[in-house]
């Protein structure tokens, strides 16, 4: 049956719901939903721009899974869906719930809970404010759509670099579901469930369940092999569907998840000095193999996260209008402690305790005219608070560890053991403690090396909406907008404990050279010019102030407490955004486009322990990076204000806005058996918020400007109804276009690290029937790939072309379907078990080492599931 464009109107605009959208490359043409049996089974429908439409008519660069996909490769969460969405990056790092969405290269607020992600993540249309409550399993799935650039008129709450939609099934009023149990290797157990019914002739329901437990990757040698880069979660999902009347849908959905993992599997790339001799001279043991999967660590680390909520959406179709509301409420607690010195030594460990509530409101209205006039017009609300208190231990070892360090060469016999040059460093740091007057063994002789505790209070609400004007058949037109107004207010209360930490050198060797008369920087201040000079001249000079190379136990320095009398904690954004796009549908095959876009994130503040005052409230006095007289200070708010601490430094409590702009050109093309899909885009953010680990801390700036220019294709291929093959790939040019004032120093005309210029994604589906019998058998083999890249911008004293990443992953599926509902399958992933560096960071407390994250090794099991 040849499908009209008129008659693809008059199902298009039969409903409203979530923004939904599609990519032949990623979805089977015999995946298409059902709502309109009438509909071709070729033709895909899908929801864009918040109402249905076919995937051809869509005019945004989309991309999406489909349930029946997930499932037959075995994707068990979002981490896995980049292995079919080119455009897509998703990664875990520190702990089970540090993860990271990038779309186009654009993406950040992994570690961070103080970072708003750039790339939203929607569940049921309900807006995850963080990746770590954006990690559940995905059961139940209908279709996973992946939007790329921003996506301001469509979703109230803004995401500068695109969304991430995730889909369920509702309810059905027939009485079914589904059971599942898989088993793979390293004794990984995989169960999940779901019964959907109807309850009365109006209410249906749906209940679904996942369980999962996985041996560890890794194994902790020095604790008996314990495993590390487990699996051990589970989470359970309700869904009532109520139709009180035709005109109205309530869907009311309650969820809980839990995780309780050790976390992350980590290695060295490069085992710098400090780790070989300090660590080493103090009896620890330390990776050296980066993929034996060998840690050693003096503890067990743990990740426990819970996170659950409920939503409620109603649907109201008022004739030529319809109505919709969804209210959501969500909690989520996230916990860890992990040993972050990645030694078997007992130097220092990070603990954080992490709470987020979050609740919002969005609310549309849509019409659905016969005229060539159409629009959707919304309100959202977002509120949200975050508590989080955090600290970093000192070990039994760390003193030690400190003292190796501290051990001049010049007191260093030739051919001293370890432990007589910790002796010799003890020595020196116990005169230390003599001269300055603290008492003996305080130096790294406490409990905590940091205690801190951030709070913030986000409130925000936008306006947004679309126009759509058809002044002939299949030409379309269209305007859109957003107005949000975001407001953030901040606490930080941060203590370095440690007490050399709030010592500062210049300032105890000026004190000690004027017979201890000068304590104070008004006594300094009033001092002769030339007096100041001789005594900073000398007391900045390594050669006469012996203090000064004790510098590098100064491992966390003292920062104000925010709010305060100069920073106020706040920060106040609004921003107006806006859309224009034309859409033509050349013949019943063909559809193009051209669009801009603008986009927009608020600021983000930076809760770690890395915040420190910005340039503008504070200029540290002369000395050592980081370490600059406090007498010598020049004038500025803080310093005026009394509020500044020995060896402040400078840095970022917030980051400014991000700002997007997009130019694309697209076609959507789809004929019996082949379809293709291709976007051209130039996308810029100006203010990127850039977050850099710095080794205890992360690092927070806007880099002025980062721009991407690519295309994006996507192909599928059906020459029978039994075979199909899909090709995708993104090509993106990205720069640092202006990218001055970032903590590696000026990066600007340098392409940034850990994009890939290629991107591939490609598979082959075979489905054979055993003639009418209704048993067939599935067999699946996809293949992605990202060309070689620096993996960071890179890290201090290293050149970024030492840590390179490329990947070529292959994964595998076969499911026998038989006609009883049983199925048997078989699968794999990264069947080729390929290897290769996720990401690296600096050694922490290690300076001259490099750690980082492998890759998961290849993984296969079996399963039995059981359609009813």
């Amino acid at each position: 049956m040849k499908i009209t464009h008129t008659r693809i109107k008059s199902i298009l605009l039969s409903g409203a719901a979530i923004g939904t959208l599609a990519m032949p490359g990623a979805a089977l043409a015999q995946d298409v939903a059902q709502e309109d049996a009438e509909v071709d089974s070729s033709v895909i429908i899908v929801t864009a721009s918040k109402r249905e439409q076919t995937l051809q008519e869509v005019p945004i660069s989309v991309s999406v899974t489909s349930g029946e996909t997930i499932e037959r490769a075995q994707i068990r969460d979002v981490l896995d869906l980049q292995t079919v969405v080119p455009s897509l990056r998703v990664s875990q790092l520190q702990t089970s719930s540090a993860t990271t969405f990038i779309i186009r290269g654009f993406g950040n607020g992994d570690n961070n809970f103080g970072i708003e992600p750039s790339v939203g993540v929607f569940i049921d249309g309900v807006f995850r404010s963080r990746s770590a409550s954006a990690i559940s399993d995905l059961n139940l799935i209908s279709r996973v759509e992946v939007l790329s650039g921003p996506q301001s008129t469509l979703f109230g709450k803004n995401a500068s670099a695109g969304v991430i939609s995730i889909v369920t099934k509702e309810p059905q009023y027939e009485f079914g579901g589904q059971v599942e149990a898989s088993y793979g290797n390293f004794n990984a157990i995989n169960l999940r469930g779901e019964v959907t019914g109807p309850i009365t002739e109006n209410i249906a329901f749906s209940l679904d369940g996942t369980y999962q437990k996985r041996d560890g990757f890794g194994r902790i040698v020095n604790l008996n092999n314990a495993d590390i880069n487990n699996r051990d979660r589970w989470s359970v999902r309700g869904n009532l569907l109520i139709e009180p009347t035709s005109d109205i849908k309530i869907r009311l959905i309650a969820d809980y998840s839990k995780i309780d993992e050790s976390c992350c599997q980590t290695s060295n790339v490069i085992v710098g000095p400090i780790t070989a001799g300090a660590v080493g001279g103090i009896g620890g043991r330390f990776p050296t193999d980066f993929f034996s999967f060998d840690n050693f660590v003096n503890a067990v680390p743990f990740n426990r996260n819970e996170n659950y909520g409920f939503s409620g959406q109603v649907d109201w179709s008022l004739g030529a209008f319809s109505l919709t509301s969804i209210t959501a409420y969500r909690e989520l607690t996230n916990a860890f402690t992990q040993d972050v010195d990645f030694t078997s030594a007992d130097i220092t460990a990070e603990t954080r305790d992490q709470a987020v509530s979050t609740f919002t409101q969005e609310l549309r209205i849509a019409s659905d005219f016969d005229g060539p006039i159409n629009f959707l017009l919304g309100g959202y609300y977002f509120d949200e608070n975050i508590t989080q208190d955090s600290n970093l231990t000192i070990g039994r070892d760390f003193r030690n560890f400190a003292a190796f360090q501290a051990a001049p060469a010049a007191l260093v016999p030739p051919g001293a053991t370890p432990a007589q040059r910790v002796a010799i460093g003890n020595a020196v740091l116990n005169n230390v403690e003599a001269g300055l007057g603290l008492p003996r063994n305080s130096i790294l002789g406490g409990n905590f090396l940091t205690q801190e505790r951030f709070a913030l209070d986000n409130k925000s609400w936008s306006i947004f909406g679309t126009v759509d004007f058809e002044p002939v058949d299949g030409l379309v037109f269209t305007a859109g907008f957003n107005y949000t107004d975001d407001k953030k207010n901040f606490g930080i209360n941060f203590d370095a404990l440690d007490p050399l930490a709030s010592i500062n050198f210049v300032d105890a060797f000026i004190t000690g050279a004027t017979g201890g008369a000068v304590r104070t920087r008004q006594q300094f201040q009033a001092l002769p010019a030339a007096n100041q000079q001789a005594l900073l001249a000398a007391a900045t000079n390594p050669a006469i102030n012996t203090l000064l190379p004790l510098g590098v136990l100064q491992f966390q320095t003292q920062s104000p407490d925010v709010p305060n009398v100069v920073e106020d904690g706040r920060t106040r954004d609004d921003k107006f955004t806006y859309l224009l796009r034309a859409a033509y549908q050349i013949s019943d095959e063909i559809n193009v486009y051209a669009s801009y876009a603008t986009g927009f994130k608020a600021s983000s503040v930076n809760l770690s322990r890395d915040s420190r005052p910005l340039s503008t409230d504070f200029i540290p006095g002369p000395g050592p990076a980081g370490r600059g007289s406090s007498f010598a200070a020049p004038s500025s708010p803080l310093t005026n204000a009394g509020l500044n601490t020995p060896n402040l430094s400078t840095g970022t409590r917030f980051a400014g806005p991000e700002e997007a702009e997009v130019y694309e050109i697209g076609m959507k093309a789809q004929w019996d058996g082949f379809g293709v899909n291709l976007a051209l885009f130039d996308q810029t953010i100006q203010g990127f918020q850039s977050f850099l680990f710095t080794g205890l801390g992360f690092g927070l700036a806007n880099a002025g400007q980062q721009s991407v220019k690519g295309f994006e294709l996507d192909t599928t291929v059906q020459p029978s109804e039994a075979l199909v093959f899909t090709f995708a790939a993104t090509y993106l040019d990205a720069k640092y276009d202006d990218f001055s004032t970032g903590p590696l120093g000026d990066l600007s005309g340098r392409r940034p690290g850990g994009i890939p210029e290629w991107s591939l994604r490609t598979s082959v589906t075979h489905t054979h029937e055993f003639g009418d019998s209704g048993t067939r058998l599935i067999s699946r083999l996809d293949y992605s790939h990202e060309s070689n890249v620096n993996i960071l911008d890179g890290i201090a004293g290293f050149n970024a072309n030492q840590f390179r990443r490329e990947v070529n992953l292959v994964n595998g599926s076969m499911t026998l379907q038989l006609n009883n509902g049983i199925e048997v399958g078989a699968f794999a992933r990264n069947l080729l078990d390929q290897q290769f560096i996720l990401t690296v960071f600096p050694g922490v407390a290690q300076a001259g080492t490099v750690s980082g994250y492998p890759n998961a090794p290849r993984t296969f099991g079996g399963l039995v599931r059981f359609k009813f």
